[in-house]
Order: structure tokens, then sequence, then C-alpha cells
């Protein structure tokens, strides 16, 4: 598909597209949760996505749009690591070349993911607005296509397909509570939700430390905020001053936007692994976070998406343990 704003239609082809290539992931209802607030509370676990996240489903959606000559020449992406090890498995299934700049604040073992799926692995600054100017030089130098981690058509549609998916499993659903970042998971979902029931309530959340989209909002326009060490740090970043989609994807569709802290965000990872027996980072902590939190208020039959597990194994340790975390340059190294 053209980098355009993406359509329904969009969605649903992307679904077709990737269908062999993602897992349908499961959806089950949370007795905890549903009893903590008097309602129907379900996850969508895509922490059991095939890379441990979500962003494989535009990946592979953006990587099947490129022509022979992009192919040819290959891919470069800037990320908090989660679609970098999305472009790196869609790139070496598909056989071609993928770079992924990343700044010093992304996870080590998120690092260690990328590299072990034979992409070339870029440290620049401590942004990834930083590590987006590398980005650039290589599709100026090497002729690389940049695949950006959410403001690009392909990428919100593959995304979208979530959306879909929740649908066929709970129909009757009410209110869909999605980590909110960049607005390519929360824009697609919200396409696809509410082109087929307007009345279905699109919550997203994100952590107080640096909600690039959320201050954006409130700006009414994108703006630039400190990128700072969070326990959500796949939240991390800002959403591009030229941005050309999300922005207005979120601003139209999405109901509310919520901020939870570090340790709403803790409590929440220890919740899911003591409780719903999932192992799940920060970034997919924020909606149970916001839930045990009480700012979802009336939530009726509920699905919270579980964005990720792609935590470091000693910090996820740590966090259940109840230990508090101290928030350094680089979590999880």
């Amino acid at each position: 598909m053209p980098d355009t704003v993406p359509s329904i239609d969009d969605v649903r082809r992307a679904r077709e597209t990737i269908g062999g290539a993602v897992r349908t992931t499961p959806l089950v209802r949370s007795p905890s949760l549903s009893q903590f607030v008097d309602a129907a509370v379900h996850l969508k676990l895509e922490n059991r996505q095939i890379t441990g996240s979500f962003k494989l489903r535009g990946a592979i959606n953006a990587v099947a749009g490129l022509t022979d000559v992009q192919r040819r020449r290959g891919i470069v992406g800037v990320s908090t690591g989660n679609h970098g090890r999305a472009l790196a498995h869609a790139a070496r299934s598909a056989g071609i070349r993928c770079v992924i700049c990343m700044s010093r604040l992304v996870p080590r073992n998120k690092v260690a993911a990328i590299e072990a799926l034979d992409a070339e692995v870029r440290i620049v600054g401590d942004s990834q607005d930083e590590a987006q100017l590398a980005v650039e030089r290589l599709v100026a130098g090497d002729g690389l296509t940049m695949l950006p981690p959410f403001d690009h058509g392909a990428v919100i549609a593959g995304q979208g397909t979530l959306g879909l998916e929740i649908l066929d499993q709970l129909p009757t659903v009410e209110t869909v509570v999605v980590p909110l970042s960049g607005g390519g998971l929360i824009g697609g979902i919200a396409l696809a939700l509410k082109a087929a029931r307007p009345r279905v309530r699109v919550i997203g959340v994100s952590m107080e430390r640096g909600a690039a989209m959320h201050a954006s909002l409130l700006a009414g326009r994108p703006v630039s905020v400190a990128e700072l060490p969070t326990l959500a740090d796949s939240l991390g970043g800002g959403i591009g001053l030229d941005n050309r989609f999300t922005f207005r994807l979120v601003r139209d569709l999405v109901d509310d936007v919520l901020l939870v802290g570090e340790d709403a965000i803790a409590d929440a990872i220890r919740h899911a692994g003591v409780v719903e027996g999932e192992t799940i980072e920060g970034a997919a902590a924020v909606g149970i976070a916001a839930l045990e939190a009480g700012l979802i208020s009336d939530p009726g039959i509920t699905a919270i998406l579980l964005s990720g597990g792609n935590i470091d194994k000693a910090l996820h340790a740590r966090i259940i343990a109840g230990e508090k975390i101290a928030l350094g340059q680089r979590l999880g190294s």
C-alpha cells in the first residue's frame, strides 16, 4: 500500500497479508481484575507474539509492500527495541539487509535480541531523536528504505489487525485499553474498532515520564519532550514534529489518554507475573496500572492489551520480588 493515511480496508488487507506470519494471540478473562473493578476484564496477550510484541504485525506488512529495488538495497529503522526486533525478523525472513539505530537508553536485552536476528545495530546518542538522525544519514548515503516505528501507513494498518482480532474474540467489548507511545498501535486499533463499533471506548495509557503524544495532544500539535529513563522504555521517544498520520488518528479516534507512574507500572508487572502468570514489560503493564489505580471509570466489558513481554529477566525478577527499581541510564544493562 502507498504510504498514506490507512483506511479500514487497508487494515483488512493487512490481515490477509500477515496472516501466515504472525500468531493470533489469546484473549483471556482475568478473574482478579474483573473482581477488582466489578466488570468483565480481559487481557489480550500480544506478549506471546513471535517476537514478543505487537510490532511484528506492522513490520511484516510494511516489508511485504517493498518494491524489488527497495528489497535489494535493504531497510533501516529507529527503535526503542521491539520495532527493531520485528523489522529484523521480517527482514531475515525476506532475505534483505536490515539496519537498526537505537539510543543508549534501550535495554541491553533488546539490543541483543536484534543482533541475534542478524540485523546491523547502531547505538547513537541518548534519545530516539538522535538515533533518527543516523537513520536519515543511511537513507541518504546507502539508499536504504526507512520503515518507521509508527508514523507509516502500512505499519499502522498492520497494528490495526489487533482491533479486528479483539472484535472477533470479544464482540461485546465496550472499552479497549492500549499502551500509547507514537500512536501507530492505538491509531490502527481505534481505526478498526470505530469502523465496526463506533461506541467502543478506546483509552490510551502512557507513563508520566516523557509521554510525547500526551504532551502533543495538550499542545494541539506535535511537540518535543525530554526522553527519560522509565520502566516503560518501549513508550519512550517523540512522535516527530513532522508527524503525518498518528497525531491526527489519536486526536480524532481515541477517547481518553491517561498517565501512570513508575510505582504503578512496577505493581502492574508484578500483578501480571504473580496473579495472571504472564511476563510483560513495563510498556505492556500501563493498562493494568491504570485500571488498578482507578483511572478508568465504568469500564464495562474491557480488553486490556498486553503489548509485549521483552523485559530483561533479571529486572523482571527484581520487580517480582518487590524491589524498588532505581531508574538508571539503561535499565536491564
